[in-house]
């Protein structure tokens, strides 16, 4: 095995612990560097992982010994840490969503493809043996031709747990932009990739009360649509339907179903790694749990990063650039949609990427990249 890739972090926040847990001690990847604006953070993240320093933002983009740069900023700052990462010739691994607008997402895809360098995305989670064995499913036939799918993701919003929640409910937040990803990518993994949207949103409250840590109880303005809808016309002909909403408390329906000619697929949640792909075949009784039977077992938040290391650039990243755009035109289609009344097409198509074989998270290692 080559030696370690480098990675260094810029944004220490909430999510931050997740990949730091994946990534810290792992063979295929070393965090030699740590930035935040909040420099007292990074001097204690760095003090309690050893190997790995805190600098500036602009060391760690301009000169630390860094190969990607794993990007967990706000969502408002995605497309300017990830194209500075570019320009200085790094890779980059962005949170989701790969940028709050369309046109700021496709400028970080194509200025890294003019540098050689790769831009990975999250969300990772459709990597795990969930997503993975659903799709295997699909592919060998199991439900016969795929007609439909529906995806449905109801919350009372994020400030009831999140002590910041502020840019849940700016431009580039809301449920689709927030939580889209995970479903969006999902159905692309499942179905392929998307020709045309429309949709219809709503906002029915213009503030928010947060509900823990030190603001608890101060009232945050609402400043997007809380509750959207839409309908994806993916390439091959099959429907899908999703719902994302801030305005629920809870709700029965299955994360993701998909229909076929022979039977229907309940997939486990996409923000979740692993859980029961169910099948009912036509002509059936009732549900049975199937195996996992694909998917990257042991996963955590920063497998996606660790499939891009993996690649070295000789295979498209699972969770890459290309695919990141997709799904952020897709959302972003399905507001204008809403917005303009009126069906979308999409400008852009990526093809579906490959099949994760059963694979421990702990088999990845790092490939010299082309």
């Amino acid at each position: 095995m080559g030696d370690p890739h480098r990675v260094g972090i810029v944004g220490l926040g909430f999510i931050s612990r997740a990949y730091l847990s994946t990534l810290h001690g792992h063979p295929a990847v070393r965090v030699t560097a740590v930035a935040d604006l909040d420099t007292a953070r990074s001097s204690a993240v760095a003090a309690e992982f050893p190997g790995t320093e805190a600098v500036s933002v602009e060391r760690l983009l301009g000169g630390a010994e860094v190969d990607t740069v794993l990007n967990l900023t706000v969502p408002a700052a995605h497309a300017e840490i990830s194209l500075r990462a570019v320009d200085a010739g790094k890779n980059v691994f962005v949170e989701k969503p790969l940028a709050v607008t369309f046109p700021d997402g496709r400028a970080v895809v194509e200025r890294a493809a003019a540098a050689g360098v790769l831009v990975g995305c999250a969300p990772d989670t459709v990597l795990g043996t969930g997503t993975q064995t659903a799709r295997a499913a699909i592919d060998s036939g199991l439900i016969g031709r795929p007609l439909s799918a529906s995806a449905v993701m109801v919350t009372p919003g994020h400030e009831r747990w999140h002590p910041d929640p502020d840019f849940y409910y700016i431009a580039g937040g809301g449920p689709l932009l927030d939580m889209g990803p995970y479903y969006i990518t999902a159905l692309i993994h499942l179905l392929g990739p998307v020709r045309a949207v429309i949709g219809a949103a709503a906002r029915l409250r213009t503030e928010r009360v947060i509900g823990s840590g030190v603001r608890a109880g101060s009232r945050i303005p609402v400043e997007v649509d809380t509750h959207v809808s839409g309908v994806l016309e993916h390439t091959n002909g099959a429907l899908s339907t999703i719902t994302t909403s801030f305005d629920g408390v809870a709700t029965t329906a299955a994360p993701i179903e998909v229909h076929g000619e022979l039977g229907t697929l309940a997939v486990p949640d996409p923000n979740h790694f692993d859980g029961d792909t169910r099948l009912f075949p036509l002509g059936g009784t009732g549900w049975r749990t199937l195996a996992p039977s694909a998917g990257y077992t042991g996963a955590g938040r920063g497998v996606g990063l660790l499939d891009l290391v993996a690649a070295g650039g000789q295979r498209a990243p699972r969770a890459g650039g290309e695919l990141a755009l997709h799904v952020l035109e897709t959302m972003t289609a399905v507001l204008r949609a809403a917005d303009e009344g009126r069906r979308v097409e999409l400008t852009t198509t990526v093809e579906r990427p490959s099949p994760v074989p059963l694979t421990s998270v702990d088999e990845v290692v790092p490939q010299p990249f082309a």
